[in-house]
């Protein structure tokens, strides 16, 4: 992060998501068929055991954090042995949501049956905090730990603030990352009433007849390390946080600020940040919700900074679905494994980008590449912007 003093390495990252568990198996999802015919997409046949001491300790924890866990457990792995004070280990995390599940099973159970029957852990697993709380629990974090909680933008934000923490030299690592899974039969319910799912149950960034996002869920987490840091202890540098930007629309509740004026605002903060200008970026790894709305302001966004077709454009939610406070996560996510494949995936489901859009979208089949920055963009409801840029590990 220019001008902030210390560099970021990324040193390890876990992946789960519908359409993989680990992260040779999400790039193969994200090199599959889109989704078709549903409101959502979730992990199938999950199994938390793995993860957990005991059934007890899993049932104790909503799914979200579940998935939080099983991504933290193969991130720490790849990162190794750390030498760092547990103090200034820190753990910085995100959801949209929380432990949604866990309360709509709790309230209905509560409607039926009295409230006698509540479970005495629904405050623990429902609330938004918790996946953060049992990564940092489970490794002996004792640094920083906080949850940011800002809608779909809040996986890059938490990104962006983690390394923050190291560049000013407040922490020497930090946990970071996304867990969501709110795909509960209200929510969909609220999500579909508002017109923002697909009424075909299809996810189709930028194209002509997208008509809304499906539901997706799962969790990516990452280690961040000061970079001089891993170097010494002859860790293998995945990749490196050069920038991050975070602003607000201030225009509406869930509709972006027309012609994406706080979209294109916040990327060049996050090049500001980065010490780059636009020409230095060779992929944007866009929001492309698959919404009428957002993807149009995007485009626009991408094509004020970038110029019209000037770099390469890709959605990961043609297959993983829209995870919310996840997206930002398995996005960057996205962003090392086309680093380290050296390929660009296709945005799944488009067949026909929108004329009305000048943008240089990867389609179809995988694109070869050379390794260079990227930036990750994800825009929230209540207006939040967020944009991290990635530059390639060794």
């Amino acid at each position: 992060m220019q001008g902030l003093g210390h560099r970021v390495a990324i040193t390890g990252y876990g992946v789960v998501a519908p359409c993989g568990i680990g992260k040779e198996a999400y790039w193969n999802g994200l090199l599959g068929p889109g989704i078709t015919g549903t409101r959502s997409v979730e992990i199938p046949e999950w199994d938390p055991l793995p993860y957990f001491e005991s059934a007890k300790d899993a049932r104790r924890s909503d799914r979200v954090e579940q998935f939080a866990l099983a991504a933290a457990q193969e991130a720490f792995q790849q990162a190794g042995t750390l030498n760092v004070e547990p103090s200034r280990f820190g753990t910085i995390f995100a959801t949209g949501i929380g432990g949604l599940h866990t309360l709509e099973e709790q309230v209905i159970i509560r409607v039926e049956k009295g409230e006698r029957r509540v479970s005495p852990f629904l405050v623990p697993m429902m609330m938004a905090n918790a996946s953060g709380a049992a990564i940092s629990m489970r490794y002996g974090l004792q640094g920083p730990n906080e949850t940011i909680c800002t809608a779909c933008a809040a996986g890059t934000h938490a990104i962006g603030y983690a390394a923050r923490q190291i560049a000013w030299g407040r922490c020497d690592a930090v946990a970071t990352g996304g867990s969501e899974c709110a795909a509960t039969l209200t929510s969909l319910a609220g999500f579909s009433n508002m017109t923002a799912l697909s009424s075909t149950g299809s996810s189709k960034p930028f194209d002509a007849t997208r008509d809304g996002f499906v539901m997706g869920e799962g969790a990516a987490v990452f280690i961040l390390e000061r970079y001089d840091l891993a170097v010494a202890r002859g860790a293998k540098i995945l990749g490196e946080i050069l920038g991050a930007g975070s602003n607000a629309d201030a225009h509406h509740i869930t509709a972006p600020a027309p012609g994406g004026t706080g979209a294109i605002a916040c990327m060049n903060l996050a090049l500001e940040d980065a010490g780059l200008s636009a020409s230095d970026i060779s992929l944007v790894n866009a929001h492309g919700t698959s919404t009428p709305l957002n993807d149009a302001a995007e485009a626009e966004a991408m094509t004020h900074v970038f110029g019209a077709r000037g770099v390469a454009v890709t959605s990961g939610k043609g297959v993983t679905g829209h995870a919310l406070g996840a997206a930002g996560a398995l996005e960057a996510a996205q962003v090392l494994l086309s680093m380290e494949k050296k390929l660009i995936p296709p945005t799944a489901g488009t067949t026909q980008v929108d004329p009305a859009m000048t943008i240089d979208l990867v389609t179809g089949f995988a694109r070869a590449w050379t390794p260079a920055p990227a930036i990750s963009n994800n825009f929230g409801f209540g207006g939040h912007n967020g944009s991290v840029i990635i530059g390639p590990g060794e």
